[in-house]
């Protein structure tokens, strides 16, 4: 499986318990699809899409069942080059409550939201 460097975003916002958190994401591409990594305490949350964006957004759409909140990414890293703050952040607007139930419901159902501990 061939790699390049990662991209590594910086995600922020507001866990469960409404603690406010700050992590890197790693998103690696191979030949066929892009995996995004979250580490946040003992969770391993990994992704995968067709594309970047995609991956990143499944990420989110997955914290988003679990209850965070006030999600915003910024490509901090990109192909191996550091880039500060240069990149405006993308802001995730929260899902409605009964969204967040539907959500919770198809993340069970989804292969591609794995979780390790």
């Amino acid at each position: 499986m061939a790699t390049t460097a990662p991209d590594t975003y910086l995600l922020a916002g507001l866990d469960p318990r409404d603690r406010g958190f700050s992590r890197p994401v790693e998103v690696v591409s191979d030949d066929r699809q892009y995996r995004a990594t979250l580490r946040y305490e003992a969770a391993r949350i990994v992704t995968e899409a067709a594309s970047q964006d995609a991956a990143v957004e499944r990420l989110i759409a997955t914290l988003h069942g679990q209850g965070y909140r006030q999600l915003k990414t910024q490509v901090s890293f990109r192909g191996g080059t550091y880039l500060g703050s240069r990149e405006a952040w993308t802001e995730y607007p929260d899902p409605t409550p009964a969204f967040r139930r539907l959500l919770a419901a198809l993340r069970s159902w989804l292969p591609s939201a794995k979780h390790s501990a």
